[in-house]
């Protein structure tokens, strides 16, 4: 297992160097996440914030997170050819030591103002994705991993969920961005247990956590978790980290993420400051833990003359395998990806903005309900018939609360 990394989503906002500093001043912060493509309305990056960038690069301590690319809309789009062009110019500027991006697609007709929303888990949209993922590692040449997502509209895609991001991610053997938050939501929001959820997704792929805060919405007679990244992390986040830690042996980055508009005072700063230091408590004290019990291993395997043969070389691999990993970044591809034209499904695409319509602009959740089953995606891989009434009103808050 490599070192694991106490880190901060620090973008150009105000409210969020401003929190970051005190940890930047006491040299606790090992690595920074940087959202690259938030940056769209200004114009040059001041010379002071890319030198705190470039210092991080200079050591490989740079990740960069990707948020409006919009992974999986149907139509190949010219917003998704810039952003790509963007990336790879940022790309050859700061060295990156791996890209993400969240899953999903961006409501309306404007990325930079829609909502990421669930897709239909189907063939097309496994294509589509894998097509994506190709490009932008050919625009950055970095490995690249998948933010797990917060919202679902039902059951069913939250428990296939960590299996679809483990096939989008095998040609380009790409990572999972494990958001523990977002994790927390769909335990929260579907009634299911720890164990059984995490079961569901490909740990060994996990190479960042994210942990943020959210917030609590009353949705007719229930109260859903909102992935806000408002608010401080819950206590119920931190236990997560401490029982996910040790289940992922490729993790290198645990991140701190919380939202300017959440950082404005200065009692919420403190709460900043000390989240990030119970996080970086609990990732020393999960690493030591991982480190000692690694030590202990290496210390049985030339003690073991009377262990059987088959036992003693699987011990050694499992070290041998250990050691290796700390040097060697394991998510780079395995094959070159030959990029053709764009995979693309119209059909698709013409769901997706018939759902932004009407999650965006229908007069009630009882209307937007009608709406969708009398739609295109009624009877289809959506699944829309399976889709919880509740999680239906969610989504119209959402779409809503990024349109502007």
């Amino acid at each position: 297992m490599p070192k694991v990394l106490s880190a901060v989503a620090c973008n150009l906002d105000a409210n969020i160097l401003a929190a970051c500093l005190p940890l930047l001043q006491e040299s606790r912060i090992e690595a920074i996440e940087w959202s690259f493509d938030a940056l769209y309305k200004i114009k040059e990056v001041p010379d002071w914030f890319r030198e705190l960038l470039t210092a991080f690069s200079d050591e490989n301590r740079l990740i960069g997170h990707g948020v409006f690319f919009s992974l999986f809309s149907g139509k190949w789009l010219p917003e998704q050819e810039a952003w790509l062009s963007h990336l790879k110019q940022t790309s050859t500027a700061f060295n990156f030591d791996h890209i993400t991006e969240h899953f999903g697609f961006m409501t309306g007709k404007d990325f930079h103002h829609g909502a990421p929303l669930n897709i239909p888990y189907s063939a097309s949209t496994l294509a589509i994705g894998k097509d994506r993922l190709k490009r932008i590692y050919n625009a950055c040449g970095r490995p690249v991993g998948l933010e797990n997502l917060a919202f679902s509209y039902s059951l069913d895609e939250v428990k296939r969920h960590g299996d679809f991001l483990d096939q989008l991610l095998e040609p380009v053997n790409g990572f999972i961005i494990l958001d523990l938050h977002n994790l927390y939501c769909q335990l929260h929001n579907f009634d299911l247990a720890f164990e059984e959820l995490i079961a569901l997704y490909p740990l060994d792929k996990v190479r960042e956590i994210h942990i943020s805060g959210g917030s609590w919405d009353d949705v007719g007679n229930r109260t859903i978790r909102r992935d806000t990244h408002d608010e401080g992390v819950p206590a119920e986040v931190f236990q997560l980290l401490e029982m996910t830690m040790p289940k992922c042996p490729h993790l290198k980055y645990v991140v701190l993420e919380q939202l300017g508009n959440g950082l404005v005072t200065e009692a919420s700063r403190l709460g900043f400051y000390n989240d990030f230091l119970k996080m970086q408590e609990i990732v020393h004290k999960s690493s030591n833990e991982i480190e000692a019990n690694l030590f202990q291993m290496q210390e049985i395997v030339p003690r073991s003359n009377h262990d059987t043969g088959g036992n003693l070389l699987q011990t050694q691999e499992i070290v041998h395998k250990s050691n290796r990993e700390t040097e060697v970044n394991p998510f780079h591809p395995l094959l070159p990806l030959p990029i053709g034209p764009a995979v693309e499904d119209l059909h698709l695409y013409e769901q997706q903005m018939e759902l932004s319509s009407i999650l965006e602009t229908a007069p009630s959740n009882a209307a937007a309900m009608q709406l969708l089953q009398h739609s295109s995606l009624a009877h289809s891989d959506w699944k829309i018939e399976q889709w919880d009434p509740y999680m239906i009103e969610t989504a119209v808050k959402i779409a809503r609360k990024w349109k502007k």
